[in-house]
């Protein structure tokens, strides 16, 4: 696979994987055409691991590279990341407040951000939105940070990280089309918003990409924004959601095989 990629640029080689990652979402959503119900257990078991294999995703393919290329441009490893780190939540809460958006089996008038008279089923293709662009971002940056040669930053690392966030966006796009479903919308309209929550990936991972590679003294803060955003994320928004009802415990033990998946995906691949 690794062999495919390089005969692309990294902008490139972010836009292919990040097709493969809205493709991903994409099968998920098209569940809706065999079911219009999800059960509960199983919907938080699939948030759960989407949470898992983001933290883990963050760690090793992000924040780690960002703190070995701030070694070697400062006597201060931690500063950049740590900066790049708490600007990448503060821009995602930014958003969070001004974006309308719904989480997932929440009644309208828990709708956040600005407020406006758009659809309940407008509202949930938004929220899934809103963490998706982090997910594209992280990969884009990662294919970057690979070309600029950077030491723990490898193709093959960022091909695992695409892999790993293709996985989990497989629940995340049947958690948006089947709430819709439920609400009588069509099966293929369904299937449609589901499948356009994640466009937004490879707008993300293009301009990660570009950044990186125009900007290579960026790179700790890049590195570790992304993380900082999907971190953001799973406490915000895919955490609270995969506790909601009685099964929480299947929901912590999604998140654990999550993390584990990404984590052997990123040392075996990477």
């Amino acid at each position: 696979m690794a062999a495919f990629f390089n005969h692309f640029s990294p902008v490139m080689q972010a836009l292919f994987a990040t097709l493969y990652t809205w493709g991903m979402t994409a099968v998920g959503a098209a569940g809706v055409f065999l079911s219009k119900e999800v059960n509960k257990k199983v919907l938080n078991a699939m948030l759960g691991f989407a949470a898992g294999v983001m933290i883990a995703a963050s760690y090793w393919s992000l924040l780690a590279p960002a703190i070995e290329v701030a070694g070697k441009l400062s006597s201060n490893a931690w500063l950049a990341p740590a900066i790049g780190f708490l600007m990448g939540g503060l821009i995602l809460w930014i958003i969070d407040k001004i974006l309308p958006h719904l989480h997932l089996n929440m009644p309208m008038e828990s709708a956040e951000g600005i407020k406006t008279s758009w659809q309940r089923s407008v509202l949930l293709v938004l929220a899934i939105t809103l963490h998706n662009f982090p997910e594209g971002l992280a990969v884009g940056v990662a294919f970057g940070a690979a070309a600029a040669g950077v030491q723990g930053a490898t193709l093959s690392g960022a091909i695992a990280l695409a892999i790993g966030i293709g996985i989990q966006n497989f629940p995340e796009g049947l958690a948006v089309s089947a709430p819709l479903r439920r609400e009588n919308f069509s099966p293929f309209k369904s299937f449609f918003f589901g499948q356009l929550s994640a466009i937004v990936e490879p707008m993300g991972a293009v301009l990660g990409a570009a950044a990186v590679v125009s900007m290579q003294h960026l790179l700790p803060y890049a590195l570790s924004f992304a993380a900082g955003a999907m971190i953001y994320v799973v406490i915000e928004e895919l955490i609270p959601e995969a506790q909601q009802g009685e099964s929480t415990d299947i929901s912590t033990w999604g998140a654990m095989l999550g993390f584990a998946v990404m984590m052997i995906l990123d040392v075996a691949l990477g």
